[in-house]
């Protein structure tokens, strides 16, 4: 293989991931290595994939939305893509900052039980 690929091995070690998502993640075609009888390897694209997908799971997306997502590149181009993007990150924002103001809420309400009750304590 050439010096710009990635081993099984070295792939979980860059991205601190199990050899079981790894092969999950090929699983649902998120990756497609180049496979030589028992032995993967991953390209620049996949690398560049994974890094896509990982980015995709901190800000709140499913893998089969993120699955979509890049299968629009493949499908359509980058504008495309970047046009699903904004659509997709316009629901997550909207989701997010709901969560976010349901966190705060729970927050205020329990920093104030805390209080009341460090409030009747005896001293």
């Amino acid at each position: 293989m050439s010096e710009d690929t990635l081993t099984f091995k070295e792939m979980c070690a860059k991205f601190d991931v199990t050899p079981r998502t790894l092969r999950y993640y090929e699983y649902i075609e998120l990756l497609s290595p180049i496979k030589e009888g028992r032995s993967r390897f991953y390209t620049p694209r996949e690398v560049a994939r994974m890094t896509l997908v990982l980015r995709g799971r901190r800000f709140g997306f499913s893998l089969e939305e993120i699955r979509q997502w890049l299968e629009i590149y493949e499908q359509q181009g980058t504008e495309a893509q970047m046009e699903a993007w904004i659509a997709m990150a316009d629901r997550q924002l909207g989701e997010l900052r709901t969560q976010y103001e349901q966190l705060a809420e729970t927050i205020t309400d329990l920093q104030k039980l805390r209080d009341d009750i460090a409030a009747e304590m005896p001293k």
